[in-house]
């Protein structure tokens, strides 16, 4: 064959990639803006028992419309050709990194010393509890980091963050997304109603709240539910464990690195956790001291933060453009049991956490 004849051939599949490329990216642009569509028309609702729309978080929906994306495309047997467009990966970590142009590392020295401590209790005994118990139902070591770093430090962002210090599979992240979202929204609702029947002071309902309920809007949720002081005691627990994102997910890239199966005859040297390591969460933490030092600012209405979230988006969208039901399937019903087992154990640690904490240690009042 002549290199004319092998060029002519080259030709059409490399055509070929670069449209599958271009389609991939497309329908996850437009699956992702009708995503954002749906979760704003939800947004402004109020559902039954007066529980704001917001609370279905737009991941959620990314997740589902790329759900449906999926189905259709495999209908029309396109998956395999707009595969190499769908680019999860990129866009999860684009997000993680934009994410810490938010999270002031202050927040660890300003805010109230009982928050700070209710924050370390409630992250290592609700991550080592859900660990063990993972491990007890014999549920797969990516997924026990990822679910347990939900449950312990602060749902949907957490879990991102772990499975890209884990190399989780994104059929994982979508599985506890889903599960962080389905138990927070009752809670938000049950907590404040469990609250007033135990007459419970605001501070402690809302140190309550921030340290068991996993998304950040669900919490303010709650506390706006109880009450103004509730709302920002929960706001603070709920901001000092976010300001702990880059350390779990640096601790669980060293962890998995040292407990590679690929390297248990080996004493891991500095370049394998370098090799290793996500790169990701040096951005992310440097972001963090830009935003800590005022020179950048990610919060709510700033450019970075509308790009953070359509990077999510577009992640949860490929999420759900490349989920394997096979896969979802194998994983059944054990990740629910854990889930609410943990939930449980939770709940309970945290009201006695803030008991103790702020009513003997440090009583606060807003």
């Amino acid at each position: 064959m002549t290199q004319t004849e092998t060029a002519s051939q080259e030709t059409p599949a490399v055509g070929n990639k670069l449209a599958g490329f271009t389609g991939g990216l497309a329908i996850s642009g437009v699956l992702a803006i009708a995503a954002w569509w749906l979760a704003k028309q939800v947004y402004a609702l109020e559902l039954p028992f007066n529980i704001p729309g917001k609370v279905l978080e737009y991941p959620l929906w990314a997740a589902i419309v790329g759900l449906v994306g999926n189905a259709a495309l495999k209908v029309f047997k396109l998956h395999e050709t707009v595969k190499p467009g769908i680019r999860t990966e990129l866009f999860l970590k684009i997000g993680l990194i934009l994410l810490g142009a938010k999270i002031n590392l202050s927040v660890l020295a300003s805010a109230a010393g009982g928050a700070i401590i209710q924050g370390f209790i409630m992250i290592t005994s609700v991550f080592f509890f859900s660990w063990w118990v993972s491990g007890k139902f014999g549920l797969d070591d990516k997924l026990r980091a990822v679910m347990s770093t939900a449950l312990s430090v602060c749902g949907v962002s957490a879990a991102i963050a772990a499975a890209g210090s884990v190399l989780a599979k994104k059929e994982q992240v979508t599985y506890v997304t889903g599960l962080v979202i389905v138990f927070a929204l009752p809670l938000m609702v049950l907590a404040p109603l469990a609250g007033s029947a135990m007459n419970l002071p605001e501070p402690i309902a809302g140190a309550w709240f921030g340290g068991n309920i996993d998304t950040t809007a669900a919490v303010v949720g709650a506390g706006t539910i109880y009450g103004e002081t509730a709302q920002e005691v929960a706001s603070i627990v709920k901001n000092t464990q976010n300001a702990l994102i880059g350390l779990v997910a640096f601790l669980l890239t060293l962890y998995f690195v040292t407990h590679s199966e690929d390297d248990q005859a080996q004493r891991p040297s500095l370049r394998i956790i370098w090799e290793r390591f996500p790169k990701f969460v040096l951005g992310f933490i440097l972001a963090s001291i830009l935003f800590t030092l005022g020179w950048i600012d990610g919060g709510k209405g700033t450019p970075i933060y509308a790009l953070k979230n359509w990077a999510f988006t577009l992640a949860f969208v490929g999420m759900g453009l490349e989920l394997s039901v096979s896969e979802f399937k194998r994983m059944g019903w054990k990740p629910v049991l854990v889930f609410f087992i943990v939930t449980v154990f939770n709940t309970l640690l945290a009201l006695g956490a803030a008991w103790v904490i702020f009513t003997y240690l440090m009583p606060i009042s807003l």
